[in-house]
């Protein structure tokens, strides 16, 4: 999976936002968390979930069942804008 051409990121003081450029079902912006903006980055050269949660697993300091969890979270919610090419 991989973060659609139609959306750029933008960091502001340590703050990523992810902004719809020309996407047909969402106009706007959504500013992640430090979570949300570490898969972002991932879903820009292409990933799987998996690989992200292996990342993530990496990163952070917490049972993988809540990292899952957490990834599922951030990409349903990027799914539900319409952000993400399976």
């Amino acid at each position: 999976m991989k973060l659609k051409n139609d959306f750029v990121t933008q960091t502001i003081d340590d703050t990523q936002f992810l902004v719809a450029v020309g996407g047909k079902t969402f106009n706007g912006i959504v500013r992640s968390n430090p979570t949300a903006a570490f898969i972002v980055d991932m879903l820009r050269e292409g990933t799987t979930k998996e690989e992200i949660v292996d990342a993530m697993c990496e990163k952070y300091d917490a049972p993988r069942e809540v990292i899952s969890k957490d990834v599922d979270k951030v990409l349903d919610t990027l799914r539900g804008i319409d952000a993400i090419e399976e």
